[in-house]
């Protein structure tokens, strides 16, 4: 039997709808592979962005290296365009940024950003709070 989300993410999900409907269509803009399987790939990561964690850590996968495998697989121009090797939640979301022409970044570039570490630390710190499944 397949997991089912848990009540909270289920929460999240309905009120923030047009953040994950904004999230599955850019990862569907960067598909490669079946399109029904790739959207229901596209609506697990963007429901899991709405997580507090890694997005790895969100999706219960044991490391970040398996998401890489898991976005390189479905979304190979993602992974292209993430060749600074940024964090995949905050880069997803910076593409949303980018695409409606919305620059919060405080810095010119994120070479000189002083939140650099943020974005592009390494990721294999424990979980915060990881939701059951039920």
């Amino acid at each position: 039997m397949a997991p089912r989300p848990v009540p909270e993410a289920l929460a999240r999900r309905a009120a923030r709808a047009d953040e994950v409907e904004d999230l599955v269509a850019l990862l569907l803009d960067h598909a490669e592979g079946p399109r029904e399987a790739a959207a229901a790939v596209a609506e697990t990561l963007a429901v899991a962005c709405l997580g507090d964690n890694h997005l790895w850590q969100d999706l219960q996968l044991a490391s970040r290296a398996e998401l890489s495998a898991l976005m390189t697989w479905w979304f190979p121009a993602l992974v292209r365009r993430n060749s600074a090797d940024m964090k995949w939640k905050k880069f997803l979301y910076k593409q949303l940024c980018e695409r409606e022409q919305l620059f919060v970044c405080k810095a010119p570039s994120c070479a000189v950003c002083c939140d650099h570490a943020l974005c592009f630390g390494p990721e294999d710190g424990a979980r915060r709070a990881v939701a059951a499944v039920a």
